[in-house]
């Protein structure tokens, strides 16, 4: 398989993920509003915002994909695909403040005055169905994911990938399947202990970790935004291809720089053997360049530089 057919197969992976959890979180929301009308519980409101949040988040992340895929410009010589960081990062503050500011101030307000849930059995049996689809939705990030990750633990895939796509679903997944498990046993409290607290108790939880969620999504595409390295993997890649070479004397120092899940920005200085001509020099640099784009399952816009090490 070609290189760019390897890259493309992780963004229609990351794309996957984001359809089909779209297609869940569009059904939960539905059956979550229909629950909270016909019980009024607040646990389900809650989650039925948390379920419009991601709805909204999966088409923001569809939308930044589609945006960055367009060709670089004038204004921007080295494309757009920083936006797939840019909108991931509108996701995490969505995330904040409609789906955690919403759930705790629901919660506090229904701990206040406490209002008897009405046939709590149908939001037993709505929690237990949006389970079911979000178990799906769950399972195919994390197939996906499984596709990049390697031997990789998952906190180090999530901290480590710089996709911003798959990270957000599986995150947004497990705080879903979290909030739903949580909205379950507040429903069940209130009604075995007579005590519609517990389902307010049950909001603010979910208020909690959506909140938890948002700033660990934030910090993550904060680091992109800025602008990452290449992986400790990838970097000694580059090192190698640009030493390989009988006329290199070493490499004098380098940088890299993601400009999205799929590219780098690389900048190098060589320490060519002395007394070569500029026109080997030259091709010597455009050799270096093919071998890197050779070994990296990346595309690479690269500024390599001959110079001289002066030691001290």
């Amino acid at each position: 398989m070609l290189r760019t057919e390897r890259r493309a197969v992780v963004h229609e992976g990351g794309k996957k993920a984001i359809v089909v959890a779209l297609l869940a979180n569009s059904g939960i929301f539905i059956a979550k509003v229909v629950g909270f009308l016909i019980t009024g519980a607040a646990s389900m409101l809650a989650e039925a915002v948390h379920s419009l949040a991601d709805t909204g988040n999966q088409a923001l992340l569809l939308l930044g994909g589609r945006r960055a895929e367009r060709a670089a410009s004038a204004e921007h010589p080295f494309g757009y695909g920083a936006e797939r960081y840019f909108w991931a990062f509108i996701v995490a503050m969505v995330i904040f403040l409609l789906g955690s500011l919403f759930a705790l101030y629901e919660g506090v307000h229904k701990f206040l005055d406490p209002h008897p849930l009405e046939q709590p059995a149908v939001a037993i049996g709505i929690l237990g169905v949006a389970i079911l689809l979000e178990c799906w939705s769950f399972k195919t990030a994390i197939t996906e994911a499984n596709r990049l990750r390697g031997d990789l633990g998952w906190s180090q895939f999530i901290k480590g990938t710089k996709e911003a796509e798959l990270p957000v679903v599986l995150l947004e997944d497990l705080g879903a399947l979290v909030g739903l498990a949580v909205a379950l046993i507040a429903v069940v409290l209130s009604v075995v202990l007579n005590d519609p607290r517990w389902d307010a108790i049950g909001s603010i939880v979910i208020g909690l970790l959506l909140a938890a969620i948002a700033v660990v999504l934030a910090g993550e595409m904060k680091s992109l935004l800025i602008g990452e390295a290449a992986s400790e993997q990838n970097i000694s890649i580059i090192q190698e291809a640009i030493v390989d070479s009988p006329q290199v004397s070493g490499l004098i120092h380098m940088r890299t720089m993601h400009l999205g899940p799929g590219e780098i920005l690389l900048a190098a200085k060589i320490e060519f053997r002395a007394g070569l001509s500029v026109e080997i020099v030259s091709d010597e640099i455009n050799a270096a360049e093919g071998r890197i784009r050779g070994a990296l399952n990346l595309k690479v816009v690269s500024y390599l530089e001959p110079d001289l090490f002066r030691r001290s």
